[in-house]
């Protein structure tokens, strides 16, 4: 079985920061097989599509964010734990998403949503004014 959980969301004002967290398990995520896949980070509005956030190949070497983002958030992870994260600072309102991890059995950084393979939940995040 195969489990990406996020978590980490929240209720915050604008300007202020969160950190989101997605584990992966499940014997398709073995600690060496983890380190194989690219993940990545989406978001979805009330009324909008899907879109990309972040995303980050399978060494942490490599990374690639949405302009609306761009040096506001930052996507790391750890193989050890088998986790990524999403550090989100000067959040603002329009941040407001259900936010959405993904893996990609691919290693190199991966902006497009229908090359994933496995999704998690999401976690809501909700930045007031």
């Amino acid at each position: 079985q195969v489990q990406l959980v996020e978590s980490g969301g929240g209720l915050v004002q604008a300007g202020n920061s969160l950190r989101l967290s997605c584990a992966a398990s499940g014997r398709t995520f073995s600690s060496y097989a983890f380190s194989s896949y690219a993940m990545g980070w989406f978001r979805q509005a009330p009324g909008k599509e899907r879109e990309f956030v972040a995303a980050i190949n399978y060494s942490g070497g490599s990374t690639n964010y949405a302009d609306s983002v761009k040096g506001r958030f930052t996507i790391s992870r750890d193989n050890a734990k088998n986790t990524v994260y999403l550090q989100m600072n000067s959040l603002k309102p329009e941040d407001t998403a259900v936010y959405y991890c993904a893996a990609d059995r691919g290693l190199r950084v991966v902006r497009n949503q229908r090359e994933y393979d496995y999704w998690g939940q999401g976690t809501q995040v909700t930045v007031s004014s």
